[in-house]
């Protein structure tokens, strides 16, 4: 079997981790999720390797020297995350296709990287007043922090047509009967 990459991207509030939590439950036999490296503090129910890989920010730079990254970006001053190329090999070695729950631009970087092997899906929804309805359910957000993640909302999306997919995620029963079909299509 010739691995493949299954990336899924999307702007907050899209419901992109439900639809990968939903396919790496439909289809344990041949999907595997990878696990990201980043420098920020691990929080206390995070396990290492499980959740991310950990590195300082002086591995993660050493590690961008060497071209270990599939794909990487600096979110935050000296906040580093992204995709070993190791993390990618050890998963197809297991028999498995690579599904990603990455941001836009991570995305576009992995699809660039491995072209006809990877499958770039951008997840949205149709209006903004349900991405603000779906961050105000979460309860996590501010006005300023709301006023922020729509300001990327907006620039995210504008990225929507360098994707090989788009999936509208309005009715997820749906949407997910969708991701199904895109996942089942592609690694066949």
């Amino acid at each position: 079997m010739k691995g493949k990459l299954l990336i899924f991207s999307a702007p907050s509030g899209s419901g992109k981790t439900t639809i990968v939590r939903h396919l790496l439950d439909t289809f344990p036999q041949y999907l595997a999720f990878s696990v990201s490296a980043c420098t920020r503090p691990r929080r206390d129910y995070e396990v290492d390797g499980r959740d991310y890989y950990f590195l300082s920010v002086s591995e993660f730079r050493q590690r961008i020297a060497s071209h270990e990254f599939a794909e990487w970006e600096e979110v935050y001053a000296g906040n580093y995350y992204g995709t070993l190329k190791a993390e990618i090999e050890r998963l197809w070695a297991e028999g498995k296709h690579v599904l990603f729950d990455v941001d836009v631009k991570g995305g576009l970087k992995l699809k660039e990287a491995y072209g006809d092997r990877a499958l770039a899906v951008f997840v949205k929804v149709s209006s903004e007043e349900e991405i603000k309805r779906r961050l105000n359910f979460r309860g996590t957000e501010t006005e300023s922090t709301m006023a922020v993640r729509l300001a990327k909302v907006r620039y995210e999306a504008s990225f929507e047509k360098e994707f090989d997919e788009v999936l509208i995620n309005d009715n997820l029963e749906m949407t997910l009967r969708q991701a199904e079909k895109l996942v089942e299509d592609f690694v066949k």
